[in-house]
């Protein structure tokens, strides 16, 4: 497969500050990414460095393999061959959707701008909005006539800039669905923005979860949820418990669970105490009036419950179908899944 996006050590700057620092990224055609990260993590930065909207201060990159930035040389943004979506639609007010459609295809012929915008109407199922103004559609079709207008020039990269975030909850997961199916038949070649751990495992091929300006972790959702490479990461994406282990020298760890084994981490030493992190799906519960573990919360989330459960002075997060109460006797079981262990916080 080949590259469509290449970046390699790229920093930025803002007011002599760093807010990217020594960043590499690479991103196969027909490959849809996120940018995954909290306010001020510097993802937007990166976007907008990626259009040509900010300048470099160090590191190159290469739009299928031709370079837009470094070594003298600096492509502005229409040169780029980038579509920009935004969270806010920017769709123009006084003309119809098929106008705002066709805003970008001005250099055209008039009968291929044409056959191109029925294309796109009927791409985005928005074929009998094609005479309407923006403010006679919801969000959600407005967010799809912005789709289909950056996509309308047939771009190398298309740009999302939390593309979701304006959406109503309950338009926005068919939303998600329905571009990523789009996105996915038509080979596009997307990065977008999101501080949504929802939005970033339902649409995105892989994940870069950054962090004070730099990637913590690339990878596909799976990855980073079940082997994330650090704390940070590990938290970011979802709710884990911790519980105190040592490192034998036969290749397992010694926990308040059992022993369990592990494969042999080179960086830990025998008798090193670790923390091991636990996934709400990596733990089994089983209702015993003898076992250790007691019900201290339980949240009721419609297929299953979230129980938090006290173990020796230690409190777990168990995802479980069994229906119990606070105060109920438990015993805890271990998934067979391979043990994410950090050094003791």
């Amino acid at each position: 497969m080949s590259t469509a996006l290449k970046i390699d050590r790229l920093a930025c700057n803002y007011r002599k500050q760093a807010v990217l620092e020594d960043l590499s990224l690479e991103i196969s055609s027909g490959e849809i990414v996120c940018l995954l990260g909290a306010s001020g993590c510097g993802k937007t930065t990166l976007l907008k460095a990626i259009a040509g909207l900010l300048p470099l201060d160090a590191g190159t990159m290469t739009i299928n393999n031709k370079v837009v930035a470094g070594d003298d040389v600096w492509l502005p943004p229409e040169q780029r061959h980038i579509g920009m979506i935004f969270q806010d639609y920017a769709l123009f007010p006084h003309l119809t959707v098929r106008k705002n459609i066709a805003f970008g295809l001005r250099h055209w012929p008039k009968a291929k701008v044409g056959r191109q915008v029925d294309r796109m109407l009927e791409l985005v199922h928005l074929q009998e909005f094609g005479n309407r103004y923006p403010h006679q559609l919801s969000g959600g079709q407005q967010q799809r006539v912005a789709i289909a207008r950056a996509m309308a020039s047939e771009p190398d990269i298309i740009l999302l800039d939390e593309p979701f975030s304006n959406i109503d909850t309950q338009v926005r997961h068919d939303l998600i669905r329905d571009i990523r199916r789009i996105f996915k038949a038509q080979g596009v070649t997307a990065i977008f923005v999101t501080h949504s751990r929802d939005e970033a495992f339902a649409f995105s091929d892989r994940m870069a979860v950054m962090n004070n300006g730099i990637i913590e972790q690339f990878g596909t959702a799976a990855e980073l949820y079940f082997q994330p490479r650090s704390r940070f990461v590990a938290d970011f994406l979802g709710k884990g418990s911790y519980l105190p282990v040592s490192m034998q020298d036969n290749g397992t760890i010694t926990t308040p669970l059992g022993e369990h084994a592990t494969p042999v981490r080179q960086e830990f030493v025998q008798g090193q105490d670790l923390e091991w992190l636990l996934r709400p799906q990596s733990l089994r519960l089983r209702p015993d009036a003898a076992g250790k573990g007691i019900i201290i919360e339980q949240t009721f989330m419609g297929d299953s419950c979230r129980y938090l459960v006290e173990l020796d002075g230690y409190r777990l997060t168990v995802n479980s179908r069994e229906l119990l109460a606070p105060g109920d006797h438990v015993e805890l079981l271990v998934e067979p899944h391979a043990p994410v262990l950090f050094e003791t916080a």
